[in-house]
């Protein structure tokens, strides 16, 4: 699926709340978003924090954003009434990128994955890595991650997404973004532990964050 923007999401979670989060996201907050006009793409547990919580959001067009969160955020009787539920497990909620896709070919791909995934088959994982930049990231500086990172890649992940900052204006003020920065997003499926290992090894000594990321029950990429 080709999204025109993605918002990647980072939520510092009080102490042991994040589980509390994730139950209430999971039966309430899925389908209301995406009756409202949005695709709620994945949503984590950080392997390595258990007080980060992270989700990735969809937008078919940036000029439908403002109007789909007005939708939810200020139209949705299920917000309204879980709201204060969910707001008491968080610290802060305002670390969110606005991303694109840095080719058209790159974005996320979902084609037949679903949210009841099948219980036999192996856990998988989601790799992610960032790298801040000064200014937005070159058009050099994708050709060079296609040619030395992305071949790597292949070798243990699928399903490889990767994304610029969308620097466009953010039009719901309500939910803050990041502006100013510059980030290339590279997120990917990894099927087993070893293959996140294998994930993590590829950034190894690069100027970038990894985080590793198990889904959530009802993720969809994973």
């Amino acid at each position: 699926m080709s999204f025109d923007t993605i918002e990647l999401r980072r939520y510092a979670m009080q102490p042991g709340k994040r589980d509390v989060l994730i139950e209430l996201f999971e039966r309430e907050f899925i389908e209301t978003q995406e009756a409202a006009g949005m695709v709620v793409v994945g949503q984590y547990r950080d392997l390595d924090d258990p007080d980060t919580f992270i989700w990735f959001r969809g937008f078919l067009e940036m000029k439908t954003r403002a109007a789909a969160l007005e939708a939810f955020y200020r139209g949705s009787l299920v917000w309204k009434a879980n709201r204060d539920a969910a707001n008491a497990t968080l610290i802060d909620s305002d670390n969110v990128l606005l991303l694109k896709s840095a080719r058209p070919e790159s974005c996320f791909d979902l084609l037949g994955l679903n949210r009841q995934p099948e219980a036999a088959r192996e856990p998988s994982f989601v790799g992610l890595a960032i790298f801040m930049h000064n200014g937005q990231p070159s058009e050099p500086f994708v050709d060079r991650f296609e040619a030395d990172i992305l071949p790597s890649l292949r070798q243990s992940a699928e399903r490889i997404a990767y994304f610029l900052t969308d620097e466009r204006p953010n039009e719901f003020p309500a939910l803050p973004v990041r502006e100013g920065e510059h980030a290339f997003v590279v997120a990917a499926v990894c099927k087993g532990t070893r293959a996140l290992d294998a994930f993590a090894r590829v950034f190894a000594g690069r100027t970038c964050e990894v985080r590793r990321l198990e889904p959530a029950a009802r993720s969809l990429f994973r």
